[in-house]
């Protein structure tokens, strides 16, 4: 419930890289009050209150008796320890992706919840990116989907591999827009730089008869996030490092290429471009991290559901886990002693 400004009461643990754009989005979210954030590192906490201009707490707890709501952006190993104290109080709390370093601590966390009626978000932010949003109104059962997520080698998020890092962002969105449970994992990676996988490729098979393969390397020499979608109505090409993308699909006063005519006086002149329709996709131009804040607030509010659900991060992290375990025994079956 909100204080007694009757806006929402919100404070961010932790200001690393990402925490430190929630502080900084949460300034100024309408419906909320900033109430300050926690950071561990005085340093670190001195900078961050000097250039947001918010209050640095000195404890967990003095920051928790302060906010209605939390985001959790600490180290993943920690995120149970900082969100079950919240949970425990009533207070709503949204945390980074992936929800707990495995799933018997993702579950106590949910427990929390449930037993304190408090609610759990958690940070897939790729769900509010432009692209994915401008695409939504066109998707339609994918039977086909690839995803590309490459970066080059940057020193942080390296204690966990690549699959937890950067690939459970595509593992988030597939599921989503699929909707089947997944039959089959198959899946290989390997270390490149660090002691854990840098690089890695998973195919998943749905129920329905979908096939998504997802690629994520953090040890490329360029940079690439991007979507293929493909179903019975159209392809969807999404580059999601700049919110774009375009919707191709046969023209509607044109046969199909699968009937049984075909085209009887040949392919039209002009090729493709005379065949397909071309629609492109640029969504609203929104920071994605205070898309995914306002839809927190509205769900703490009730005003929605939340747009990414405990059970939703979860499933993301069970499904990146067994990627995980997948990779460790293709390696073991690869190299017999």
């Amino acid at each position: 419930m909100p204080g007694p400004s009757g806006k929402l009461r919100f404070g961010v643990v932790g200001t690393g890289s990402l925490g430190f754009h929630h502080a900084r989005i949460l300034r100024d979210v309408p419906q909320t009050e900033m109430k300050g954030f926690f950071e561990v590192r005085p340093e670190r906490a001195d900078e961050v209150s000097r250039e947001l201009e918010i209050k640095n707490h000195e404890t967990l707890e003095s920051l928790l008796d302060q906010v209605d709501a939390l985001v959790v952006a600490v180290p993943t190993v920690a995120h149970e320890a900082v969100s079950l104290p919240a949970l425990e109080r009533g207070v709503h709390v949204l945390i980074e992706k992936p929800m707990a370093p495995d799933l018997e601590a993702a579950d106590r966390i949910l427990a929390a919840a449930q037993e304190k009626g408090a609610l759990v978000q958690i940070g897939h932010v790729e769900r509010f990116n432009p692209a994915i949003l401008a695409a939504s109104e066109y998707l339609e059962s994918p039977l086909f989907i690839e995803s590309h997520r490459i970066a080059p080698f940057v020193p942080r998020s390296t204690d966990v591999a690549v699959v937890l890092d950067l690939m459970i962002h595509d593992v988030d969105l597939v599921c989503g827009l699929v909707g089947d449970p997944i039959m089959d994992i198959a899946a290989a990676g390997l270390p490149v730089l660090t002691p854990n996988v840098d690089i890695a490729n998973a195919r998943l098979t749905f129920q329905g008869g979908a096939v998504a393969n997802l690629t994520a390397s953090r040890v490329s020499l360029d940079r690439m996030r991007k979507l293929r979608i493909f179903q019975r109505s159209g392809y969807l090409t999404l580059n999601l490092a700049d919110g774009t993308g375009e919707f191709l699909r046969l023209k509607e006063d044109l046969p199909s290429l699968s009937g049984s005519g075909g085209f009887p006086d040949g392919i039209p002149e002009g090729g493709m471009e005379a065949l397909i329709e071309r629609i492109p996709l640029k969504g609203e131009r929104v920071e994605p991290l205070r898309s995914e804040l306002e839809s927190f607030r509205d769900a703490c509010l009730g005003h929605r559901k939340p747009a990414v659900s405990g059970i939703d991060g979860r499933e993301a992290l069970a499904v990146t886990l067994s990627i995980e375990e997948r990779i460790r025994s293709h390696v073991t079956h690869s190299h017999p002693s």
